[in-house]
């Protein structure tokens, strides 16, 4: 059950980052609150996970999840995807994934 928590604390990570530029520099009332609500979800998540995944592990997971993801929707909306900056983000599923197999079940 933590793993999933994570999983989806890291999501949310997403969700924060990309929201983030529409609150330009948190001035927008609505897309500031989104952000807070999202950042706030997301580090729940992750504190409750950590109550059973070490700390090391599920904060770099849930960074890990983060910055892939959050690249992955830069990518959507035009920041440039180069064979080498593809290479990148695959070495850090490889990483995330690497954590998840070798950490506790």
């Amino acid at each position: 059950m933590s793993w999933a928590l994570l999983v989806v604390a890291g999501l949310l990570e997403v969700a924060w980052a990309s929201v983030l530029p529409s609150t330009e520099g948190l001035t927008r009332p609505a897309p500031t609150a989104a952000f807070v609500l999202l950042l706030a979800a997301s580090m729940y998540g992750l504190a409750r996970a950590t109550e059973t995944i070490p700390i090391g592990t599920g904060y770099a997971v849930w960074v890990g999840i983060g910055a892939l993801g959050t690249a992955v929707v830069g990518i959507l909306r035009g920041d440039p995807a180069s064979p080498t900056r593809l290479l990148c983000l695959g070495l850090i599923v490889a990483g995330v994934v690497g954590l998840r197999l070798t950490g506790p079940h």
